[in-house]
């Protein structure tokens, strides 16, 4: 299994610190700590690249060659995929992307 370098541009970093303010507020702390550890956790997980990702269909990622992979069920992950590195590029609720 080869492993990739995995970089997370601020956009996506923005956007789960975001999606974790939001679950915090709800008052649920432990859950929104829980929840970002997750997300970096899936983020390592792509560095597998024996794993190759559908291109996203959200026509705005699509133009950037972006690929798209699930995260709960409830968000889209949109990266570039090159040979040595994985660009995590955005992180999004999913049903706002129409």
């Amino acid at each position: 299994m080869g492993k990739r370098k995995v970089t997370i541009l601020d956009t996506a970093v923005k956007a789960v610190a975001e999606a974790s303010f939001f679950i915090e507020g709800k008052g649920l702390p432990e859950t929104a700590k829980k929840f970002v550890d997750d997300a970096f956790a899936f983020f390592e997980k792509l560095s597998d690249d024996r794993i190759v990702h559908r291109p996203c269909k959200y026509s705005p990622w699509q133009k950037l060659t972006y690929r798209c992979v699930s995260f709960r069920k409830k968000y889209a992950v949109a990266y570039l995929e090159r040979k040595s590195e994985i660009i995590i590029c955005e992180f999004a609720v999913a049903k706002l992307l129409v």
